[in-house]
């Protein structure tokens, strides 16, 4: 699936949406060049999912956890220039049944942590318009997509 937002409004509303869509134990990767708006549509999701604090880029630590309605882990692996099984060991913590886990930047992580239920790409259009798309291997989820897709128009 595929949509285009224009706006940072736009962006807001469709990870609000996605959120709603997510349950305890879900990872989403999310893919895309620098300034693409990754740690934006977390900032976002994450506000849905119940996080009042300030959601910020972990680049530097890597990680960062928020309680809201349920704990939510946002990593961010772009700094790491090599991912090893024992990486995968220290970052099992953030992979909880119980919590929903972002991860920025998975491509070199892929093959040390589970699957994810979702895979978001972001791209730049122009300079306010990016292309979002979105993968889900799970049914259940990628016919949510569609019903949520459907509804907004896309």
């Amino acid at each position: 699936m595929e949509f285009v937002s224009r706006s940072e409004e736009q962006t807001a509303v469709l990870a609000a949406g996605i959120a709603k869509l997510l349950k305890p134990g879900d990872v989403i990767f999310l893919a895309g060049q620098l300034g693409t708006g990754k740690t934006c549509f977390i900032r976002y999701a994450s506000v849905s999912l119940g996080v009042r604090e300030p959601v910020t880029s972990p680049s530097f630590t890597m990680a960062q956890t928020y309680s809201g309605k349920i704990t939510v882990h946002h990593l961010d692996l772009y700094r790491l220039s090599d991912f090893t099984a024992e990486d995968a060991i220290d970052f099992e913590p953030y992979f909880e049944a119980e919590t929903i886990t972002f991860v920025e930047w998975p491509e070199q992580a892929e093959p040390f942590i589970q699957r994810p239920a979702m895979v978001i790409k972001m791209e730049h259009v122009d300079i306010n318009s990016r292309r979002i798309s979105i993968v889900s291997e799970r049914d259940d989820l990628r016919q949510k997509l569609e019903r949520l897709f459907a509804s907004a128009g896309h």
